[in-house]
Order: C-alpha cells, then structure tokens, then sequence
C-alpha cells in the first residue's frame, strides 16, 4: 500500500502549502519499497504541477545534508517516506523541518507525535490486530501459504496544530474535519 499512499500524502501536503511549487522527497534508496514510492511520487507531483527534488539518506548521519540541500534548493515542502531509519530519526527530523520551516507529511503517526506537521497512513493498530487473528489461525492448524494476503484497510490523518503554529501554517477546515487525530 505504501505506494499508493504516497501520493495521498503529496495531495495533503499541496492543500497545507497550495504555494508550494517545488517539494522535497526524503527516502532510504536500500530500502526496497523506496522505488515503487518514488515512482508514484512522481506521478502525483506532476499531476499536482509540483516539482519534486528527491534527496536521500541511508543513514542517520545523511539526513542533515539532505535537509541542507532542500535548503538551497528552496523545497516549500517535505514529504517523508517510510523507513526505519526515519521512524528512529523522527525528533531530529521534525526539528530540522521546524527549523527549516519546511511543512512536512509522513507515513506513520509517530513522526507527528514526534512534532512532525501531519502524517497519512496506514493504521498500525489495525494492522497488528489482523496481524494476531493471522497467528490464531496459524497456530490452529492452517497453512501460512493458504491465508489470503490482505492489505490496511484502515488509515489515518493525524495533523499536530502546534507544528502548524510553530510554522505559520493555518489548517484548511477541510482537512481538519477528515482527521482521525488533531494534536493541540
């Protein structure tokens, strides 16, 4: 799902920042679900008239020099893919943004939790209860290969107003009526 989802995530972001021309896309390329994202970011952002600059990371310490060339090359925006690296990294990150003054998206609830702007994603509560009626009936006797595969089905926009604030951002009412969560 993670490749649909980012386009979503650039349509979120482009009704925070309308201004926005030009968006950075921070993604680990060892990461193998980061081409599939790539590509579907790409196809968003040309449908949305926004150029993206994809700037990349393998490791924590990459991620200052990302932020350092969104910077000259004046990025509006951020949209943050998911990784590991960036789910550990998610403070640092959502203060280099702050800093920066970039509004950024994410894929998971964390990163807004952490002081990131907004996040759109898959509900990982969600997923780890399928996850455990999966190993109930495994452990019931049934065959891994025999259970369908299934994908989320529930997601959530979580939008954190005091990164909105810290930012200068005002939150279309829109958005705020479609969000799962709003962190005060």
């Amino acid at each position: 799902m993670a490749p649909d989802l980012v386009g979503k995530q650039l349509e979120v972001l482009k009704e925070i920042v309308p201004q926005a021309s030009r968006m950075a896309l921070l993604r680990n390329p060892t990461n193998p679900a980061s081409a599939p994202q790539l590509r579907e970011a790409e196809v968003a952002a040309r449908a949305l008239g926004v150029r993206l600059q994809t700037l990349e990371a393998r490791v924590p310490q990459e991620i200052d020099s990302a932020f350092a060339a969104m910077t000259r090359e004046r990025a509006g925006a951020l949209v943050v893919l998911t990784d590991s690296i960036f789910t550990n990294q998610r403070r640092q990150i959502a203060e280099l943004a702050a800093e920066r003054r970039l509004p950024a998206v994410y894929g998971n609830t964390e990163h807004a939790e952490a002081g990131g702007l907004v996040a759109y994603g898959a509900n990982f509560l969600d997923l780890e209860r399928r996850a455990a009626t999966y190993v109930d009936k495994i452990l019931k006797g049934a065959k891994p290969a025999d259970l369908p595969v299934e994908q989320s089905t529930k997601f959530e926009l979580v939008i954190n107003l005091k990164a909105a604030k810290t930012l200068g951002l005002s939150i279309p009412a829109s958005l705020l009526s479609r969000a799962d969560e709003v962190i005060q």
